[in-house]
């Protein structure tokens, strides 16, 4: 029996297999059971699914080579980002690394950064010009402001010669571009008069987006306010425009027209919005906190969504994790830093692309105060060369000071400062110079004996702290209650 079986199979393989596919697309296509791979976004089974139905043959392999190309693709494009299905179809313009790249020319012109410290080519300025006048952006507003203002500087500091576009060339692109825009235009009025709602959208979403690459910051925010102002318009639609158009107010530097914008697109999201859009936004929000310099919130913000980040239109996963660690340090108690940083998978993932954050932060955990202060010396180009941590890397750098000296006098009742500085690797004077300051400033909880070259912790009293923030709320309670009993009485 068992052989008939064999020699069956054998003479009927090609039925089989056809009969086999038949079941598949048919499982594929019912409208009750729709295949679902959690592997894979829902856009790309349903790609699978119609390029399974439109093929003929009836090898077993005919869904092998769309699968296998799919996974490679978006392996590739980043293999630690989640799939996101509206971060797919959000605008690359403007461009955010190029915001990145134009801070960095910023900072060579300014003298704050050199092209060695930032391991940039010395023709960086002519690299980044060229971007902006380049087929990819073409932005004649951008190109001539960068001219006037940084290139020169850049010449005068740099002594490099940059090669620029003449006045003809940026002022021909500024006519192709109100053609283009014209025209942009009147497809929106002819999907107005013969189309419906969603052609309107569509061709509104394409005349901003052209605005936001190759146009001034004003006019790409006109045009995204007629997006918002469109009838009937969805509101997950609507945040998609009101984040598009806080990029824009990011990219140019406008910082408070940037929060309000977060701060609008989340109050809508937590009204009505999908978990996507929610997800992408604490990044958008998370950054906006961070500029404002709120690092609490920031922090909060950015390790909630390190598993399940896909806002990689507005900055890349490497920055991304630097942001994370950079404000995490400050604030997580050692046992989630070991937790969510030093043992995290997802920095564990990508920790060869951020050898110097890394190293600062298991310096600080094993307390190697040594490496610790060394490292922080490696991390400030890194802090200047990003535009987001830059407005910020003096107070970062004072932070990271106090919580090293913090964390090392809060295990001695009393320590020698030539101990101290040589567990630092710095000069005694040098310390004693920077632990008067933070003392003085109330920052750190200690004393220095200058005669006997000794400093004396002096750590708070949790329970007399808590008993007098209690006599003092409780003064004003009476105190209120006073008033309030005399206005009832008259």
């Amino acid at each position: 029996l068992q052989n008939n079986k064999t020699d069956f199979f054998f003479e009927n393989k090609a039925l089989i297999f056809s009969f086999c596919h038949h079941r598949k697309s048919t499982r594929l296509h019912h409208p009750h059971k729709t295949h679902f791979d959690p592997q894979t976004p829902p856009q790309s089974s349903i790609h699978s699914s119609l390029k399974m139905a439109e093929d003929d043959t009836t090898s077993m392999e005919v869904d092998t080579p769309a699968t296998t190309t799919t996974t490679t693709k978006r392996t590739k494009a980043n293999p630690h980002v989640t799939p996101s299905a509206s971060a797919e179809t959000a605008s690359k313009h403007p461009d955010m690394e190029l915001a990145q790249k134009i801070h960095r020319l910023q900072m060579i012109s300014s003298s704050k950064l050199s092209h060695e410290e930032a391991s940039l080519p010395s023709n960086y300025a002519d690299i980044v010009m060229s971007e902006i006048g380049g087929p990819e952006v073409e932005n004649p507003s951008l190109y001539e402001h960068l001219k006037d203002t940084v290139v020169s500087a850049y010449v005068d500091n740099a002594g490099e010669e940059v090669t620029l576009l003449d006045d003809q060339t940026l002022t021909d692109m500024g006519i192709a571009h109100k053609k283009t825009l014209s025209e942009l235009e009147k497809k929106v009025e002819e999907a107005r008069e013969s189309a419906g709602d969603m052609e309107v959208l569509s061709a509104r979403f394409d005349v901003a987006r052209f605005a936001a690459k190759s146009l001034s910051k004003e006019e790409a925010l006109k045009a995204y306010e007629d997006i918002v102002a469109l009838p009937k318009l969805s509101s997950g639609k609507t945040i998609d425009a009101i984040m598009e158009s806080a990029r824009v107010a990011s990219f140019h530097g406008d910082t408070k027209t940037n929060t309000e914008l977060v701060d609008k697109a989340v109050k809508m999201a937590n009204d009505g919005g999908d978990w996507d859009r929610r997800n992408r936004l604490k990044v958008y929000n998370a950054i906006s906190k961070l500029l404002g310099r709120d690092v609490k919130a920031s922090a909060s913000l950015f390790i909630d969504c390190i598993a399940t980040f896909s806002c990689t239109e507005l900055c890349s996963y490497t920055d991304f994790i630097v942001y994370t660690i950079i404000t995490n340090i400050l604030h997580l108690p050692r046992t989630e830093i070991k937790e969510k940083i030093v043992d995290g998978p997802e920095i564990l993932s990508i920790v060869k692309d951020i050898p110097v954050v890394y190293k600062l932060v298991v310096a600080l955990y094993e307390c190697d105060y040594k490496t610790y202060l060394t490292t922080m010396v490696e991390l400030q180009p890194i802090l200047i060369a990003d535009r987001f941590l830059q407005p910020h890397s003096g107070y970062l750098m004072r932070e990271l000071h106090v919580l090293g000296y913090k964390q090392f006098l809060d295990s001695y009742k009393s320590v020698t400062l030539d101990s101290m500085a040589s567990s630092f690797g710095v000069g005694p004077s040098f310390l004693d110079l920077q632990l008067s300051r933070f003392i003085a400033a109330g920052r750190l909880t200690a004393k220095i004996d200058k005669f006997g070259g000794v400093v004396e912790t002096n750590r708070p009293d949790l329970k007399n702290a808590q008993y007098r923030d209690m006599i003092q709320h409780g003064d004003l309670l009476l105190n209120r209650i006073q008033k309030l009993a005399r206005v009832v009485d008259l």
